[in-house]
């Protein structure tokens, strides 16, 4: 890495706070996690070579490379992003990521549902998502936001200053997106697709239908299922398989059983859940625990 690459590292080292120095130091591969907060999740992580295998989340995935060149494939071609360079993963876009080199790889991200960004948009209640087709960005204003959102990670953050976040975070994309992908006309009924984002929240370890989301909204489950796509980036399915993977990941960190919460999660059995969350995170539970533990992280 060149000097100027070394100044960035140097430079987003003292943004992100005395904490990145002791994780920095810790030998081997990890994840840290902060405190999850309104459903936002934001983690740090360390890799030599692969990290993740192909995996799609329902959220979208904001991060900034702190050392290293972080590698991932996305949308069919290979990407590679410098310190200081901010990274978008849209909502169930397939990618994996490892490290570019040797020096192995430490970055920073935030995962924010959907919903979050369209309420921080106005004109997000009248139409799809933003998109932005370029996943690696190099914007100075972008990465004083995410510096600003992933500082002092193992601390929440505050409803005032994540509203703010938010806010930040959702003109920024904005600001980058596809506009014949972002700016299509659509009729959402945001009103009965929070309906349905709640019960499934609620209910993630039941049996949830279509049919059991149309009969509570009054709209027919095929346009139902078009206007949740467009609204939260996913399908419903995937949704409520994302909801049950949330619970999981609770239960791992409570010290509970694989297949205990597996099952109390809503999956027919471990291997059922095994499935899914590979498919999602890129690891397994049992390698998801262990990175978490490594990072001195109590599971």
């Amino acid at each position: 890495m060149g000097y100027q690459e070394n100044n960035t590292a140097q430079t987003l080292d003292a943004g992100l706070g005395a904490g990145l120095e002791r994780l920095c130091n810790t030998p081997g591969d990890g994840i840290t996690s902060a405190p999850p907060e309104a459903g936002i999740e934001r983690i740090e992580a360390r890799f030599q070579g692969n990290g993740f295998s192909p995996h799609r989340h329902d959220t979208y995935a904001i991060g900034l490379t702190i050392n290293g060149v972080q590698t991932f494939n996305y949308r069919g071609e290979g990407q590679a992003s410098l310190p200081g360079q901010v990274i978008v993963i849209h909502p169930d876009e397939l990618h994996d990521g490892g490290a570019g080199n040797e020096q192995g790889l430490r970055y920073r991200m935030i995962y924010v549902p959907p919903e979050k960004i369209s309420d921080a948009l106005a004109a997000g209640r009248d139409s799809g998502l933003p998109f932005v087709s370029s996943p690696v960005l190099t914007d100075i204003e972008f990465r004083r936001d995410l510096v600003e959102a992933l500082s002092d990670i193992e601390c929440e953050i505050g409803d005032l200053k994540r509203d703010c976040l938010l806010a930040d975070l959702a003109a920024c994309l904005k600001r980058h997106a596809d506009n014949g992908k972002s700016n299509r006309p659509a009729v959402l009924d945001h009103k009965a697709l929070k309906e349905c984002s709640d019960l499934m929240k609620e209910c993630c370890d039941q049996d949830v239908t279509l049919a059991d989301l149309e009969a509570i909204t009054q709209i027919d489950r095929y346009s139902l299922a078009r206007q949740f796509r467009r609204a939260y980036g996913t399908s419903p399915h995937r949704y409520l398989v994302m909801r049950r993977l949330d619970r999981v990941k609770l239960k791992l960190q409570k010290g509970e059983k694989l297949a205990d919460a597996a099952v109390g999660s809503g999956f027919s059995d471990q291997s059922h859940m095994n499935r899914h969350f590979k498919r999602a995170f890129g690891m397994s539970p049992g390698e998801w625990r262990r990175l978490h533990a490594a990072a001195g992280q109590t599971l």
